[in-house]
This record gives C-alpha cells, structure tokens and sequence, in this order.
C-alpha cells in the first residue's frame, strides 16, 4: 500500500478507490518484466499515466519513451510514423526517416487508441511484438528493435475483432497483461476529492480565491454521470472557477455547467442504459419483442383452457380434436360459417394487436419524458430518435 500511496504523490493520482488501487498495483507488478500490456478504460478516465508507471519502474526507465496517438496520424504515413521510410519510397519522402520503434530501441512505446490503426499496419505491429522484426517503407532490409510495447484504448476490441476491424491475433499479442481503469462513476468517493484539487490549482493559475460547494451542490456533482470522466469534471471545474463571482457555488449554479442537466447545452454520449435505443425502429423491435412475450403467454393461457374446456370450444368451432397433436398444434374441422366467423376475430386481433403496439410505444415516450423533467431534447436522445419525431409521437399520443 505505500509503494502505490508512493506512485500517486509521483503522478498526482488522486482517490482511494479500490478499482483504482488495483489498476496501479497491476502496472507496479507488470513494470520489471517485459511482458506487452494493454489498457483499457472510458475516454477521460487518465489511462495516459498507467504507461509511464510502467516505463518508470521498469529496467527501461532510462530508455526512450515515445506516446503515440495513432488516431491522431494519417492512414497514408502511419506506417511511415511508427516504422520509417526510404528516400524517395513515396511522394514527398525527400530524405531517410527513422521510425518511432527504431528510435524508442531499448525503451517504450505507448501505442494510444491502438484500435485506430489500419488493418495493414496491425499486420506490422503483430510481427514486431513476434519477432522484433520490422521493414521501413520502400526498404527491403528488415531491422530488429527491443521495444515495450504498452497500448490503450476507450474501444470494445473484442466487438471490433467480431466486426472485422481488428486483428485477433494482435489483440491477444497487446493483451499479455490489461489493465483497467475504473470511469469516474465507479469512484463516487473520488469525485469530490478530485473536484477540491482542480478547485485549488485553477484558484493558483488564475490568483482568485478557490471555489466551493455547498451540500446539495455535492450530492449533484457526486451522483451525475459523468461520461467525459476526470477530464470533463477537471474542464467543468475550470469553467467554473473562471465564469462565476461568487466562491460559493449552489446545486442550481453547478447544474447550468452539467449537460444533460442543463437543457441549453448538448447531452453527451454515455453507454446506453438498459432502457435507451439507437434507433426508432430498436423502439419498434423491443415493444414487438415484449408484445410476443405476451401473446405467446396468452397462446399457453389459451391452450390450457381448450385443454381443460373441450366441450365449450366444440360448440363454437365445431369438431376440435384437441388431443391429436399437442395444444400449440391442434387440428380444426371448421364450417364455413364458422371460418368466416374466425376471420373477423382474426382481424380484431390485429386491430387489438396494433393498439398494443401504440399504447406501448406512448408508455415508452411518457417514461423518457418523465426521467428528463419534459426536457424534449434529452428525451429524444434517451430513444435515439430525432427531436422532430419526438414532437411529431408526443401530438400522435395526445401527450402534451
């Protein structure tokens, strides 16, 4: 427990959540050998600082370490990046360039948003983490490296890989040790701790006095969601040392600077909730979905009381035999009379059925609005449909 209290004074780490004890003490382990390791976590949750605990507590601690945002770099000189290039190997290559993994030779190499990276350059980092071997564009020659490896992403991979957009392989090659890094709502007791230091280092950068929450304020900043993570909460208390007079900041101030929260700015995206949908038409498929649930429900209800009433249901369709086949399957001799008559219940069914679907939907809409205090906009980005359908449902449902 000191030696991870030691590595937070270091990288100005800042909580006691469990989670996030064991993420550090991981990277502490990892760090003597040479084992690649990948990590994971929310975007903005602080994943940049796992990769130098490891460099740093490692025998390549005074090596080269080189961060890469693979994201950030063009698909056309990727390659040209990360493994160098030849004169004259592609237009514009006007002299010979080194790689990063020829560079960082004896040290690190933080891969960031390695599932960014074109599927022809993961072939190329698969067999540098294989056999340390690699080809700078337009050579030839293959050169060795000694290279940590250490990568980090925000993205599911293994949806990724099921998608086709990254390689297996590679995946399980990074993966020799993952780390995960706990988002903001996971350390509900960081958050207020995390909230006075920012509140302190904005009041030293911009000489004001540091600003403050009351209780309520503290119960709202606690329980929001927090999708943009400790770099959100450290913009949003920036924004606010800076805009506000008053040092002392109510839950109704605090709220203007949440989105989600406040109606005038856009919501931000956070991993849907078991009740949200990407599409109108998800809308669609689940209360379909919950509608078959009933009617197969009914359909065994049904089934039971022709079973146990024979006689009742001989009357009105004629010669049943219910016995034949089971419930789901029974055969029926009907009349023409009483064909006809099957038809028109037939098509009240699906009348029923459709008035199901549109009470349903309506139950949907008033749920949403509800949760959001009839902020339209949040609603419609809880349904994942468009503001102009919402308005458009509401007046069809008479939910105004």
């Amino acid at each position: 427990m000191e030696e991870i209290q030691r590595i937070k004074q270091r990288f100005s780490i800042i909580g006691a959540s469990p989670m996030l004890n064991r993420a550090i003490d991981i990277a502490l382990q990892v760090a003597p050998t040479d084992l690649s390791v990948l990590v994971t976590g929310e975007s903005g949750v602080g994943k940049e600082v796992f990769p130098q605990i490891v460099h740093q507590n490692s025998a390549r601690k005074h090596g080269q370490y080189i961060a890469v945002n693979c994201g950030a770099i063009p698909e056309g000189t990727i390659d040209s990046e990360l493994f160098g290039h030849e004169k004259g190997s592609f237009t514009g290559a006007l002299e010979h360039r080194k790689g990063y993994f020829e560079v960082a030779n004896g040290g690190t190499i933080f891969l960031d948003e390695v599932a960014e990276l074109p599927m022809a350059t993961q072939v190329r980092l698969l067999r540098v983490l294989e056999t340390g071997e690699f080809i700078k564009v337009g050579s030839s020659k293959m050169l060795k490296t000694n290279v940590r490896v250490i990568a980090a992403t925000n993205v599911d991979i293994p949806d990724s890989i099921a998608r086709g957009r990254f390689r297996q392989d590679l995946y399980f090659r990074l993966s020799g040790v993952p780390i995960y890094v706990p988002p903001l709502r996971e350390r509900a007791n960081d958050i207020y701790l995390l909230f006075k230091k920012f509140a302190l280092d904005f009041a030293e950068k911009y000489r004001m006095p540091a600003i403050q929450l009351d209780a309520e304020a503290q119960d709202v900043l606690t329980s929001y969601y927090w999708p943009g993570n400790v770099r959100q909460l450290k913009n949003t208390t920036e924004q606010i040392s800076v805009i506000e007079h008053g040092r002392e900041i109510s839950a109704e101030i605090l709220r203007h600077y949440l989105p989600g929260q406040n109606p005038n700015l856009p919501a931000l995206y956070h991993k849907p909730e078991d009740n949200t949908f990407a599409t109108e038409r998800e809308i669609l498929y689940k209360i379909l979905f919950d509608m078959r649930n009933d009617v197969n429900e009914l359909k065994k209800i049904f089934a039971e009381i022709r079973k146990d009433d024979e006689e009742i249901y001989g009357k009105h369709y004629g010669k049943v035999d219910l016995f034949a086949q089971s419930p789901a399957h029974a055969s029926f001799e009907v009349s023409g009379a009483s064909k006809k008559g099957m038809e028109i219940e037939d098509t009240e069914e699906i009348h029923d059925e459709s008035l199901l679907l549109a009470e349903k939907e309506a139950e949907l809409i008033k749920k949403a609005l509800e949760k959001h205090d009839g902020r339209r906009r949040n609603a419609a980005l809880e349904l994942g449909i468009s503001e102009r359908t919402l308005y458009r449902k509401i007046k069809e449902h008479n939910l105004e």
